[in-house]
């Protein structure tokens, strides 16, 4: 799916600012009346999560659907065009009503998805946009929540004490996730009305290799032919074809390789009739090579973290000016990889990432499948066709991205206590994704702490990416134990013949909070973790990267293991360094992207 965008052949129209809004109090929303103005209605910024826009606790906590509404007009000097109603993401079920009629249903709150307006809107008369989003998540939703009757992750219920059983019996109905991070919701990307001509490019594939060829296929719809032009980094035409599809050369590409080094980006531009196209990439190629990863044919080192969509009162909506911040905190850092834990981020951080030279793992928010439950989630929890859906709408959204390097189909689902069902659940979407991806980029799993024997599914990713807390969930405080337990790990996956890297580890800190024995919580012992670990890693060649948990800290849901979220950021919330940030910056920018291991 292409990102709106406008150009001397189409128009983009930004629906975002204040909106009308209001709670739904109906489980099914049948309060609210999309034709006519929501009754009670309160202003409410878009994008943004609704969250924490206002200060009553049943906006913090509300369970089920919200209705956000605004009168749109298409201006007038757009008669004649094709006109399409775009959503970058609404969490995490959406309708869409104009003037009352129902023109688009989606689910998932990650992903865009649009609706043709072209019959609906008349040229330079207002209509009523009303939208509906259902924040509530359960065994059907991505990510996982549970089922009335069970805890929230991270919860405890004090199970069999007969006033605590029959107080959560008689509770409100609630979110309970099985993940840990808030459930943020609302539409939380923009919102955009476009035009195309009639005849129009629909979607623009490119698999640049190395060597300078570029293979090409563009979908159209109308009548014409499509002509290309690749645009070199400096603007200038390097190589034109025609057609719907093919192949065409770039006479010594510049490669796009991440910072410090150069991420040359090249634009392919496409007419077709009337319309027109800029698709940007990057001439790169990714690929496994027994235990090393290779990125333009070199072993590539990952330095990084997994991170949030997560700051003061916008929660999980955009914030570009956030999203800049951040990439210049991961130059200062020495880091050159994120994972986007634990959902597709905004296209418009991809784009950033693009140009900045950022690494990205790609990743379904398909987190917390199984964890703990009693019954093999497999066989149980309704959500394979939707987790296929997800896995085939990423890769189309961001399947041009350089930056875009590995997919991640998920984050800590439960691969040990069902072995066999987690196999059969997750190869076929590992062989989905590789058949998906026009370039072929390497497909992971990220794994949760378990009995690594008995998971027969991590070993046969691409790159085996492991989510290890010794030293902190278990073998708390004692790094000594922790690094010996963790050594016999590694052992372990010596014997594998795949690359491995870290995509979580970590440990819990309170900034200004110093200890002259480097006692738990403290930002010396967050420092003396990763300086500890790190030196284990540092001796094993197979291991590939590191990408810590978390770049910074983030909101969740209360509960008693969370005094203000999650706090094992090297940075706080608002950004600012823990004591752990300044090694890792040493130790980062000492570390070469490639070759760091031979």
């Amino acid at each position: 799916m292409l990102y709106p965008q406008q150009n001397g052949a189409r128009l983009c129209v930004a629906q975002d600012g204040l909106w009308d809004f209001c709670l739904s109090h109906d489980l099914d929303g049948q309060d609210v009346r999309p034709a006519e103005p929501l009754p009670g209605a309160r202003r409410m910024a878009v994008p943004a999560s609704y969250n924490d826009q206002g200060e009553d606790k049943a906006l913090r906590d509300h369970y089920g659907w919200a209705f956000y509404q605004k009168m749109i007009t298409l201006p007038a000097l757009c008669a004649g065009q094709r006109v399409v109603l775009r959503f970058g993401a609404v969490t995490h079920k959406a309708r869409v009503w104009l003037d009352g009629r129902l023109i688009a249903e989606h689910k998932g709150g990650f992903l865009p998805f649009e609706a043709d307006v072209t019959d609906l809107l008349v040229p330079g008369t207002p209509a009523r946009l009303t939208v509906a989003c259902d924040n509530r998540v359960d065994h059907s939703t991505l990510p996982i929540g549970n089922e009335p009757g069970q805890i929230a992750f991270f919860g405890s219920d004090n199970a069999g004490i007969p006033s605590v059983e029959h107080a959560k019996a008689n509770a409100a109905p609630q979110n309970r996730p099985n993940f840990d991070f808030f459930n943020f919701a609302g539409i939380h990307r923009p919102v955009w009305l476009y035009t195309t001509p009639k005849a129009y490019i629909r979607d623009i594939t490119l698999v640049p290799h190395n060597d300078g060829r570029l293979d090409y296929r563009v979908d159209t719809e109308g009548e014409g032919t499509a002509q290309l032009e690749i645009l070199a980094p400096d603007g200038t035409v390097a190589a034109t074809a025609s057609g719907a599809a093919g192949t065409v050369t770039v006479k010594a590409p510049q490669l796009w390789e991440p910072w410090p080094g150069t991420p040359h980006l090249y634009t392919a531009r496409v007419t077709f009739g009337a319309d027109r196209y800029d698709q940007t990439f990057g001439f790169r190629e990714i690929r496994v090579e027994g235990t090393r990863v290779l990125l333009n044919g070199k072993p590539v080192y990952f330095k990084g973290f997994g991170k949030h969509e997560d700051s003061a009162f916008h929660g999980r909506g955009l914030d570009q000016c956030l999203n800049v911040k951040d990439a210049n905190l991961l130059h200062w850092l020495g880091a050159n990889a994120v994972r986007t834990s634990h959902y597709p981020y905004s296209e418009e951080f991809y784009d950033l990432c693009d140009r900045e030279g950022i690494l990205v793992i790609d990743e379904t928010p398909a987190v917390g499948i199984g964890a703990g439950a009693a019954q093999d989630p497999y066989k149980t929890f309704p959500i394979a066709e939707h987790h296929r859906d997800v896995v085939r709408d990423m890769i189309d959204r961001d399947k041009n991205h350089p930056c875009v390097i590995m997919w991640s189909l998920g984050n800590e689902p439960d691969l040990e206590h069902f072995p066999k069902s987690a196999y059969d659940y997750w190869r076929p979407l590992y062989e989905l994704a590789h058949a998906l991806d026009p370039q072929d980029r390497p497909v992971t799993l990220v794994c949760c702490q378990n009995d690594y024997t008995k998971d027969i599914t991590t070993r046969t990713m691409d790159v085996v990416c492991l989510n290890r807390y010794y030293g902190w969930y278990n073998l708390s405080g004692d790094l000594d134990a922790a690094c010996a337990a963790w050594n016999e790990e590694l052992d372990f996956w010596a014997e594998q013949g795949k690359p491995v890297m870290f995509t979580e580890y970590g440990a819990d800190t309170v900034e200004g909070l110093h200890d002259t024995r480097a006692g738990m919580f403290s930002e010396e012992y967050q420092a003396e973790y990763f300086e500890r670990i790190n030196a284990e890693i540092d001796k094993r060649p197979f291991f590939v990267g590191e990408l810590l948990w978390n770049f910074a800290d983030f909101a969740t849901i209360q509960g008693p293991m969370r005094v203000g979220g999650n706090r094992k950021g090297v940075l706080t919330r608002d950004r600012r360094p823990k004591l752990a940030a300044h090694l890792l910056r040493r130790r980062w920018l000492a570390i070469p992207n490639f070759g760091y291991k031979g």
